[in-house]
């Protein structure tokens, strides 16, 4: 450490670092040449301040946090930056840009550089326990780790650049192994790897039998671990390291270190619910993911993200849980907005996180995703419109008034005047025609969908589909407010393709053939449909049957399909009919006789609650391999994989099957 340093702590020097990206820095003395500037990729370029110079040699990257001119050489970080142009010293450097960074000066003595001394110190300890923490999961003790690894797909390469590891079933395998290398108790304590303290008799270790996942902070030095149970007795599932010298879960982001260059080289970085997720993506070719640490995104994660990209993607589990961390990631984000630095949202399908879909649908389904991922304007149009009717003059105007509120809490004064702009245009189109509509009886999802006063669901005046938010809907047209389960569906989000071919044919024959309903309603209302556009339509057709009071007239198929459609499903249901064409699933499609389309519906539904069945089935024997890491347990697995395969392209022979239709052949 250079000696005018010694006075501050690395971590404090670190954090400046962090905090302001140094074209910040240099950008203050320096005019950026536009044509070889990027900065949504933070490299930039200028003439050198060092030196006279007419062609931009000088370099400054974001991301490594350095400058560099390439024809007098001078080269360095922030704080050399100013003290070799200005001549000022380096404390002068460090309080100027403290202040720029809006961190107070640390009072600096002796006692604290001796406890940046013990920092350094405790990196090595925490090197030495990831390397334990590794050694165990190759030995014996480690068989049920490498099982559960195994069947989350996570290969040997994988396992190796995160550094996996087995904390053994042992109160004392951590803390024995620290002592035999001459680790001092204090320093095993202060990394945090024991339970200890005054009520303690005699301290333990804190992760027992658990898979063990390294936590590096923004230079890869481990600094925290977390921990997988891999009992189902255990309190807590995941566990982290407790807060230490060089642990604040709040500051870090799991994979910060790796993931810079990835999310530099793709403009962009994903943000995923924990660090699982994290590693599911990487093994699947998607690197630029970090994740925080068991906590709500933070302000200072989120500064971290925008370090590493101007609009970072948040992505969030499909599930009630998901959407209250994406509503709380929108209220963190608005007041630290500024010109070209935002943030866009990745809703999963409902009961799914990033592991579950690439295992389940590939990697492909899980980049349409993140491709789909939404604008922050419009997440927050959703969440505000999601849960509520607009019937009345007084809701629309608390609307109006709550979006103000929102957009009030943007402090860059020129990208809140946009988002008001945006919000203006937004309820204008929302609104449009509203003296002369009235609600609807039909309900959609437990909200009511309005059109005009005829009186008919789902009814518009004027031609086309509104896009769920009302934006550009011409006047008279549905205002159509997505409801929180609607919220992640794939039905909101264009193009999407999750939908199980089975599913599809259950839902589709029942729109094809709803005479089907006066025979099997209760089947079809109790079905559990796992693609959210289906289950959605599920809920749609229901309503419409209800509307009918059980009376299936001749032009119910032709009915019910235009309801769907003036209800915005179009789209959808063309995307369902053509899948089912190119699988050649007549049995599903209008032109089948009712006779088929009531059989095949019948062995579809058969076939689907034993899949159903099957998959329950395969939980508890993951959970009995977890336990037990036996060749019987094993061989149960397979067994049960299997039977979902076959279950899976089962053909559906019923004797006489699609002669009514002229084609005696089945296929689900």
């Amino acid at each position: 450490m250079h000696p005018a340093q010694m006075r501050f702590p690395a971590s404090f020097l670190d954090e400046i670092r962090e905090r302001l990206p140094i074209s910040e820095v240099v950008g203050t003395h320096v005019t950026w040449d536009k044509r070889k500037t990027s900065a949504s990729r933070g490299d930039y370029w200028a003439c050198c301040p060092f030196h006279g110079e007419k062609t931009p040699s000088f370099h400054c990257e974001n991301r490594k946090g350095r400058y560099h001119c390439f024809g007098c050489g001078v080269t360095g970080d922030h704080f050399r930056f100013l003290v070799e142009l200005e001549g000022i010293s380096f404390p002068e450097a460090v309080e100027r840009l403290a202040a720029q960074a809006g961190l107070p000066m640390p009072i600096v003595d002796r006692r604290e550089i001796e406890r940046e001394e013990r920092r350094a110190t405790l990196f090595d300890v925490m090197e030495m326990a990831a390397s334990f923490f590794e050694a165990q999961l190759q030995e014996p003790a480690g068989a049920k780790a490498r099982a559960y690894l195994r069947e989350r797909g996570l290969s040997a390469a994988t396992q190796k650049t995160f550094r996996l590891g087995y904390a053994p079933d042992s109160r004392n395998a951590v803390k024995e192994f620290l002592a035999s290398k001459g680790v001092m108790k204090e320093q095993i304590e202060a990394c945090g790897l024991v339970r200890h303290g005054p009520d303690i008799p005699v301290s333990y270790d804190w992760f027992r039998d658990r898979v063990m996942f390294p936590i590096p902070d923004s230079r890869g030095r481990i600094i925290a671990f977390g921990g997988r149970a891999l009992r189902s007795d255990v309190p807590a599932k995941y566990m982290n390291s407790p807060e230490t010298d060089l642990f604040h879960k709040g500051k870090v982001l799991y994979n910060f270190a790796r993931a810079r260059k990835s999310a530099h080289d793709n403009g962009t970085v994903i943000a995923t619910e924990g660090y699982t997720d994290v590693i599911a993506l990487d093994a699947a070719g998607i690197p630029n993911a970090v994740a925080p640490l068991g906590t709500a995104l933070t302000e200072n994660q989120l500064e971290l993200l925008w370090r590493m990209a101007p609009e970072p993607i948040l992505c969030f589990d499909g599930d009630e849980a998901g959407l209250k961390a994406a509503y709380r990631a929108i209220d963190l984000a608005l007041p630290a907005l500024k010109p070209g630095r935002s943030v866009r949202f990745a809703l999963l399908p409902e009961g799914r996180d990033p592991d579950d879909l690439i295992r389940q649908e590939g990697v492909g389904a899980m980049r349409a995703t993140l491709s789909e991922a939404l604008p922050l304007a419009e997440m927050i149009w959703r969440r505000e419109t999601a849960s509520a009717m607009f019937e009345t003059p007084e809701k629309r105007a608390a609307l109006e008034a709550r979006m103000r509120e929102v957009t009030g809490a943007i402090r860059n004064e020129s990208v809140r005047r946009h988002y008001m702009q945006d919000t203006g245009e937004r309820l204008t189109a929302f609104f449009a025609g509203s003296s002369q509509s009235a609600p609807n009886r039909s309900g959609f999802g437990g909200r009511r969908i309005y059109g005009d006063n005829s009186g008919e669901p789902w009814r518009r005046r004027s031609e086309g589909r509104t896009d769920g938010a009302g934006r550009g809907a011409p006047s008279g047209k549905a205002r159509l407010a997505l409801s929180p389960s609607l919220l992640n569906s794939s039905l909101v989000k264009r193009g999407s393709a999750r939908i199980p071919l089975r599913e599809a044919a259950l839902l589709m024959t029942i729109v094809h053939h709803p005479a089907i309903l006066s025979v099997l309603f209760d089947d079809f209302t109790d079905l559990t449909l796992t693609a959210r556009p289906v289950a959605d339509l599920q809920r749609l057709v229901i309503d419409c049957f209800a509307e009918w009071d059980g009376e299936v007239g001749e032009d119910a198929a032709a009915q019910l399909a235009e309801t769907l459609k003036q209800a915005g499903f179009g789209e959808t249901l063309a995307s369902l009919d053509r899948q089912l064409r190119d699988n050649r699933l007549w049995q599903a499609l209008p032109e089948a006789a009712f006779e088929d389309a009531l059989d095949g519906w019948r062995q579809a539904h058969a076939l689907h609650m034993r899949t159903h069945t099957l998959h329950r089935e395969l939980k508890a024997a993951e959970g009995a391999l977890a336990e037990e890491d036996s060749e019987r347990n094993f061989e149960r697995l397979v067994q049960i994989r299997n039977e979902i395969a076959r279950t899976d392209t089962v053909e559906a022979l019923i004797e006489g099957f699609g002669i009514p239709s002229g084609r005696p052949v089945g296929s689900f």
